[in-house]
């Protein structure tokens, strides 16, 4: 089944830079959509960006024109470049294929100070 392991997190001010790794295991990944979902403290999660196994992306209104998914299908691993980050961009970032439902990983903590 799927494994994720997601890196890349950490404390940046506002205005800053983080990119976020996400290592997938388990699955063919080429053949698979895959997504970045985020969740902050007392709020539901929610997606972030998708990226098809041929590159098409989508983003949710919050993060467009400063997160950019990619994904490198040579390393099974997707990415998440965030600029200009704003401190309610603050939360654990996790990604998955969206077809496992139940699976979440341990995801990566982003804090974006002010």
């Amino acid at each position: 089944q799927v494994q994720a392991v997601e890196s890349g997190g950490g404390l940046v001010q506002a205005g800053g830079s983080l990119r976020l790794s996400c290592a997938i295991s388990g699955i063919r990944f080429n053949a698979y959509i895959m997504a970045w979902y985020r969740q902050a403290p007392g709020k539901q999660r929610e997606t972030v960006a998708t990226i098809t196994n041929t590159g098409s992306t989508t983003y949710a209104d919050a993060v467009k024109g400063r997160f950019t998914i990619s994904r490198d299908n040579t390393k099974n691993t997707v990415y998440l470049q965030m600029n200009s980050l704003k401190v309610e961009d603050s939360a654990v970032y996790y990604c998955k294929p969206p077809f496992a439902v139940g699976y979440w990983g341990e995801g990566t903590l982003v804090t974006v100070s002010s």
